[in-house]
């Protein structure tokens, strides 16, 4: 990584969870110092094959691995899974369809389809009360 005095710089941590790498996973030249938002962005147009493969393979962060399985990381919590999963074990998990990985997607989807309710909602009173007052 570049060591320009003048760029701003993030945490290992932080440069990890905008890749969307479990930080561990990551060579120890990463995760040992600071990196810029110009090394950040070489990474993403330029990636090395470590970051290729952990892209494809994993393993995954929490965060990536509920969106993987489209349920919440407070639903991986809640169930004692790992932080961390590989492609594999998504799949694994994905095609064994636990009771537990059911619900959790069910109660996912509810409640998008709430969010999306409210805002559709939220967007005709708004349509409402934007239009000119009719004439008397």
């Amino acid at each position: 990584m570049s060591q320009d005095l003048n760029a701003q710089t993030m945490k290992p941590l932080t440069a990890a969870a905008k890749l969307g790498i479990f930080l561990p996973a990551a060579p120890e030249e990463f995760r040992s110092q600071p990196i810029t938002r110009g090394d950040l962005e070489a990474l993403r147009q330029n990636p090395p094959q470590w970051l290729s493969d952990l892209w494809t393979a994993g393993p995954f962060p929490r965060d990536v691995v509920a969106r993987k399985l489209g349920v919440t990381n407070t639903a991986l919590a809640r169930n004692d899974v790992s932080d961390s999963m590989t492609q594999a074990e998504i799949d694994a998990l994905s095609a064994e369809e636990p009771d537990w990985l059911k619900a959790e997607r069910e109660n996912y989807a509810e409640v998008q389809r709430e969010a999306i309710r409210v805002k559709e909602k939220e967007e005709a009173r708004r349509a409402q009360t934007n239009r000119p007052p009719k004439n008397r």
